[in-house]
């Protein structure tokens, strides 16, 4: 087993409630999916940030599991269990017809999306392309979403893509969390995530006004007062011109969330979904 499997495995197994772990087949190769909580509860589907692994959602998963049921899922070609066989997904339609494949294997036919960074992208594109499949939408420190990357965050993490390396991202990580206390266990895990195979992800496309205008799920924003990702002004701003309900996490930064800040965090999201 490799030091990324044994890390996956290890963060998998303090999750504090069991789980279930599944594999779908699809257009594109085998889609990982941790389940938690009743069966018969309502479904959250939680998407991470790129890199982050559905590991990240540890204590958020947990909190939620109690009144939900809870599904961590691995992205398509990104690190983590899922594993890319057939083609690669290169356009936004070809994430949402994959993320419809994954629903349809759940026995899903409408849920609550959470995602983070990419996956707040992508949580927020497929909310836009299938209004009838989400229900409601959380949005943490979206990117992409309603605000561009920071340049300074950019050209921050260009070395890290050109040459990836554990030492590399896990000093990345440390730059932008900016000393908050974050579980070493998950930070050593993405560290090792970024000399996982991967191939590129799809270039994410910021919705227009138009798009956010149309926008039916009910709509979460919360906000990494301390993110280096973007400026938190602008994105609150334009998260609540677009009729989002915007909760600020004053301590947060965009890599602490959402592996961080549990007594913050966790009551946002819990209220959103009830």
């Amino acid at each position: 087993m490799s030091a990324f499997d044994r890390a996956y495995d290890e963060l998998f197994a303090r999750w504090g409630v069991p789980v279930e772990r599944l594999e779908l087949p699809g257009k594109f190769g085998m889609t990982a999916v941790t389940a938690c909580g009743s069966p018969d509860a309502a479904p959250l589907v939680l998407l991470a940030g790129h890199g982050a692994t559905s590991a990240v959602w540890r204590t958020v998963a947990t909190a939620l599991a109690r009144t939900h049921r809870v599904y961590a899922i691995d992205l398509i070609g990104d690190a983590g269990r899922s594993t890319l066989s057939g083609p690669r997904p290169k356009t936004t339609a070809d994430l949402v017809g994959w993320l419809s494949e994954v629903l349809d294997g759940l026995g899903v036919d409408r849920a609550g999306f959470i995602g983070h960074s990419y996956g707040a992208w992508l949580a927020l594109t497929y909310a836009l392309a299938a209004p009838d499949r989400v229900d409601r939408l959380a949005l943490i420190d979206p990117t992409d979403c309603f605000t561009r990357p920071s340049v300074r965050y950019v050209a921050k993490a260009l070395p890290l893509l050109l040459r990836p390396s554990e030492a590399r991202s896990e000093a990345f990580l440390r730059w932008e969390i900016q000393g908050v206390d974050v579980d070493p266990a998950w930070l050593h895990l993405a560290g090792l995530a970024a000399v996982r195979p991967a191939v590129s992800p799809v270039r994410p496309r910021r919705p227009s006004a138009a798009d956010l205008a149309s926008l039916q799920a009910d709509l979460l924003v919360i906000v990494a007062d301390r993110s280096k990702a973007h400026d938190p002004r602008v994105l609150a701003t334009r998260a609540t011109a677009a009729g989002g309900y915007v909760v600020h996490i004053e301590a947060a930064t965009h890599h602490s969330l959402p592996a961080a800040h549990a007594a913050e965090l966790i009551p946002a999201l819990t209220s959103h979904f009830a």
